[in-house]
């Protein structure tokens, strides 16, 4: 997109790291659109000056009257069950096709999905734990969903570290990698939320990885 401002279109602003992304694109100057479930018990901490909405991100409607005047659609969205995201990818993708000028779509995935050395998923690895299971499921059904799609709609999927993903410093530094985890010298995969919203933005200003899931760490 240029380095130019964006309309940006965040569903799940509620929540730890929509709120972080709807706030880093509003300080950099872009025009910014808050989806959330309950406006009026949700939206009290964001910036003044983001519009809030009532959206969902599994709703055609929602999505249909939200994306024609966006540059770009955030999916940050959390909670549920184990079908939440890949109804979400498949209710976006399904809405843009054909749709002119359709804009981006970035979806915010998860760390399980990301390989191993040997090429296996971390979320079919023997010690995963059963408690994220399901939500490692769903997240990769969509991100099947995205890698399927070859309707014209340009996509982005970024996968936090698996394990160490916490709320923490915004340091707008952060290193890339595609399928596997990028690690520091000691192994270990690190992120705070507020750098995830850098990353984010930072893809819809400068579109590198299109069509593609990236992950980024420390």
């Amino acid at each position: 997109m240029g380095g130019g401002v964006s309309d940006i279109v965040v569903f799940g602003a509620a929540g730890t790291a929509g709120s972080r992304i709807a706030k880093e694109a509003f300080d950099r100057g872009h025009r910014v659109v808050a989806a959330v479930r309950r406006p009026e018990a949700d939206a009290s901490y964001l910036p003044a000056g983001i519009r809030v909405v009532t959206g969902d991100a599994t709703s055609a409607r929602s999505v249909r009257e939200l994306a024609p005047e966006a540059d770009a659609l955030v999916l940050a969205i959390g909670g549920g069950s184990r079908t939440l995201w890949a109804d979400a990818a498949r209710t976006v993708l399904d809405a843009l096709r054909g749709m002119p000028a359709a804009p981006r779509v970035i979806h915010v995935g998860g760390g399980a999905t990301l390989l191993t050395p040997a090429g296996t998923r971390l979320l079919d690895e023997p010690d995963f734990p059963d408690e994220y299971r399901d939500s490692a499921l769903g997240q990769a059904a969509a991100l099947d969903l995205y890698r399927s799609s070859a309707d014209g709609v340009t996509w982005t999927y970024l996968s936090p570290p698996p394990l160490e993903f916490h709320p923490g410093e915004r340091t707008g530094r952060y290193r890339t990698g595609t399928d596997q985890p990028v690690t520091d010298p000691q192994g270990r995969s690190v992120l705070s939320y507020e750098d995830l919203a850098v990353a984010v933005v930072d893809e819809i200003e400068n579109g590198r990885f299109r069509n593609m899931r990236f992950t980024a760490a420390y």
